[in-house]
């Protein structure tokens, strides 16, 4: 173990099921020796714990949550000094736990907390958004622009399901009542395109959303990021997509545009919503139009499967 942890815990994951499952784990934390407790009270809490455990010289943060509260923690940590930046253990108790996924750690709860006090740390790879206003925010899994995006504003307000039918069903409101397509002007270091495109999800890592497969090849250790861009059809061809990207078949339908890149700017000519690994990044109402992405490769060390 460690010699210094800090669990910093979202007690309202998973519906609020995260404060029991982490009551559950306490025996565990007091059997591998003394490690500190902090639960997360209003959104981005999370980062600023995480900064400050960084800058009061833990060796380990761990991050209880779903895959907004590893965002945060990653964001924190991505303040500290890379000489001094903590290793992340993560335990999957959110709804997606795609990051989870990723690194593929095991999935119960007790079983990834003593894999993350007794595993061995890897470097993985980070992704940087810096929007045309100088805003910046780290991602560890995926960034989705357009249709994915709107998806994730959608089951934010589905309180009734959970896991990857709310996922599920926030997809199909949002081909009903958002088939919204964009003239996209996307670069990345090997050229430039424009495309009209419904979607377009950059992943560092393969899977969102609990378990659509939007790059089943994508690594987060290989210093670059991959990218899915959905081009304009019809809301019938995107029900037919539905099941591909579930099975990560999807990229052999022509709709579909996949390539790699370590840098990329996208410019929109209309307001841009964004999600980064399931956070709202950008809403409607807002009026965002270009962003870029670059990647910084083995920037964290984390315990990984």
């Amino acid at each position: 173990m460690p010699k210094k942890v800090k669990l910093i815990l979202n007690p309202m994951a998973d519906m609020g099921a995260a404060w029991r499952i982490a009551n559950d784990l306490r025996p565990i934390i007091n059997e591998y020796g003394a490690a500190d407790w902090s639960g997360t009270v209003y959104p981005t809490h999370a980062t600023e714990l995480a900064r400050q455990a960084g800058l009061d010289g833990y060796d380990m943060v761990i991050a209880l949550g779903g895959d907004g509260t590893v965002h945060e923690v990653i964001n924190g940590l991505m303040q500290v000094p890379a000489e001094t930046r903590p290793v992340l253990g993560v335990v999957p108790v959110g709804s997606g736990n795609d990051f989870a996924h990723a690194i593929s750690i095991p999935a119960a709860p007790d079983r990834a907390l003593l894999h993350a006090l007794n595993g061995q740390s890897s470097p993985v790879d980070i992704g940087l958004m810096t929007d045309e206003n100088g805003r910046q925010e780290y991602f560890d899994n995926t960034v989705g622009i357009g249709f994915d995006a709107v998806v994730t504003i959608r089951s934010h307000k589905l309180p009734v399901v959970r896991g990857f039918l709310m996922y599920l069903t926030a997809v199909i409101q949002t081909i009903l009542l958002n088939h919204d397509p964009s003239l996209m002007k996307v670069e990345t270091e090997a050229g430039a395109w424009e495309e009209t495109a419904l979607m377009f999800t950059l992943c560092n890592g393969g899977r969102e959303g609990g378990g659509f497969m939007i790059d089943p090849k994508a690594k987060n250790n290989d210093g670059e990021m991959s990218y899915a861009m959905v081009r304009k059809c019809s809301r019938l061809a995107m029900f037919r997509l539905i099941p591909e990207f579930m099975n990560g078949t999807h990229m052999r339908f022509p709709q579909i545009k996949m390539g790699t890149c370590t840098s990329l700017s996208i410019q929109a000519d209309r307001p841009m919503y964004i999600h980064a690994d399931g956070e709202i990044f950008t809403s409607f109402g807002s009026n965002l139009k270009a962003v870029r992405f670059e990647t910084l490769p083995s920037a964290l060390r984390v315990v990984c499967g």
